[in-house]
């Protein structure tokens, strides 16, 4: 298997009460920097976050995470985070955070191609 490139992801986390540590697992991101690629894939599945947490608005949350997309698309609405290069975008999105919105650890992997290995990773974690 030449020619494969190494990358990194994290799974990205609803914590609904942080001071409980319990979570679900909402969406994947992926970073390969020798692909030029940054990721994101997500699922806010309004039923199974109400049944999880009645406090936790999955508008709020949808809206969040699409400010997470423009960041990996490095659009101009993207704020100043979305202006960086891919490898400190990828950074900030998965620093450890206090929120209800987290991500595990990064994990390294290889791969031909990082959009497929997104879509297969968000299948295994997500739904």
């Amino acid at each position: 298997m030449q020619n494969r490139v190494t990358y990194e992801f994290a799974v990205i986390r609803l914590v609904p009460k942080v001071e409980r540590e319990e979570f679900m697992n909402i969406g994947v991101i992926l970073f390969s920097k020798r692909k030029k690629y940054l990721g994101i894939k997500y699922k806010v599945d309004k039923e199974k976050i109400s049944a999880f947490s009645k406090e936790v608005d999955p508008d709020m949350i949808s809206e969040y995470l699409k400010a997470w997309e423009l960041i990996c698309e490095g659009k101009p609405n993207g704020g100043d985070i979305g202006e960086l290069d891919l490898p400190l975008r990828f950074r900030w999105l998965v620093a450890s955070r206090s929120t209800i919105i987290q991500s595990s650890k990064t994990h390294p992997g290889l791969c031909h191609h990082p959009e497929k290995v997104l879509e297969d990773l968000f299948n295994r974690y997500v739904l």
